[in-house]
């Protein structure tokens, strides 16, 4: 079950939101420096509503829809940084908020997929049982 790893992702998240925010170079911050920590506060409220079996279907697969956008709006920060500069510092500190969440959020999707292919396995394999016949090898 993905419920707790759901969590677990979402408070890494909002923990790289926050340390972002709290430490950006910018003064004040820029409210675009949370998006991971709303992202994380998403997926930590999917986590949760997960644990219910007639809701974790179509949670998990809206957590991995924002695990996607999250991936792929980790890459913002870093593009818009080499627009700016025409440069990658990859150790500014907005450049390491982007890898980090391009980090988790890629684990996490990976970790969704993975997931959906065993629960396909374990239906088919159920149906397959119910019904008195082997389940295909695949």
């Amino acid at each position: 079950m993905m419920a707790w790893p759901t969590m677990i992702c979402g408070a890494l998240l909002v923990l790289v939101g926050i340390v972002g925010y709290s430490t950006s170079e910018v003064q004040p911050p820029p409210i675009t420096a949370l998006i991971p920590a709303f992202l994380g506060g998403a997926l930590v409220v999917c986590g949760l509503l997960a644990f219910k079996d007639n809701l974790r279907k179509h949670v998990m697969h809206l957590a991995a829809v924002i695990g996607l956008v999250g991936f792929l709006g980790g890459f913002m920060p870093i593009g818009r940084q080499i627009k700016n500069t025409g440069e990658f510092d990859p150790m500014k500190k907005s450049a390491v908020a982007g890898e980090l969440t391009i980090l988790v959020c890629a684990v996490f999707v990976g970790m969704c997929v993975n997931s959906f292919i065993q629960a396909k396995k374990a239906r088919k394999a159920k149906e397959a049982a119910e019904a008195g016949t082997a389940p295909p090898l695949a």
